[in-house]
């Protein structure tokens, strides 16, 4: 007997603007301190105001939005005791998840995991490709570790620290050791040495956090 897989269910107003918002502060089309306002929003996208504040509701528990009565949202900015711990978090369950991964890895995971560090590298002078592109290589990974909960906790951490991530290289090189790092990490997973590749990807994001905070208090950002 053939199983027929269940229709994808449709996705909802609330769904739609949810995503609408998270792409474009991700993006950066709205920054840290901007006001939006639920009316304009959804005139913006064709629906009514009750689906926006719904999502207003889901990005302020995301920590990406501050909520105010009768004021609407405001998209909130992590200052820099809250980005050590959001990389520390990141640092953590990204290192679960390879170490979980790492038994499982196929040549084909490996040889995909190649292909998105090449297009990393052939949008090296395009800050805002690199990161999306930074962004799906390291996704890409943890789902390979084949854990869906862990998943969804990982990819929020990178929605509230990518708008940072954006902004500190548009005015910043991206280090040279950038290509380096991640195929000491490509490295690490062709050992087959579970820990060694937690621990090479460990100490690659949390080498980030020294220069990305520097920046957020010399800019205020």
């Amino acid at each position: 007997m053939r199983l027929v897989p269940a229709p994808r269910q449709p996705m909802s107003a609330e769904d739609e603007a949810y995503d609408y918002l998270l792409e474009a502060i991700c993006t950066g089309r709205y920054k840290t301190g901007d006001r939006l306002v639920a009316e304009d929003i959804a005139s913006d996208i064709g629906m009514s105001r009750m689906p926006v504040r719904g999502a207003f509701k889901r990005l302020d528990a995301e920590g990406l939005v501050t909520l105010r009565p009768n004021r609407g949202a405001i998209v909130s900015g992590l200052n820099i005791e809250e980005m050590h711990e959001v990389f520390e978090m990141r640092s953590a369950l990204e290192g679960l998840a390879i170490r979980v991964a790492v038994p499982k890895l196929t040549e084909r995971d490996i040889a995909r995991l190649e292909r998105m560090l090449d297009e990393m590298d052939d949008y090296r002078d395009d800050s805002a490709e690199w990161v999306s592109r930074h962004r799906a290589f390291h996704e890409y990974l943890c789902s390979l570790a084949g854990r869906p909960r862990l998943m969804r906790q990982i990819t929020a951490l990178y929605s509230v620290i990518e708008p940072h991530m954006r902004l500190w290289l548009q005015h910043v090189d991206k280090p040279m050791s950038a290509r380096e790092e991640h195929a000491v990490i490509l490295d690490a997973l062709r050992s087959g040495d579970a820990r060694e590749a937690e621990r090479v990807l460990c100490e690659h994001i949390e080498g980030t956090v020294p220069s990305l905070t520097r920046f957020l208090e010399a800019t205020g950002a």
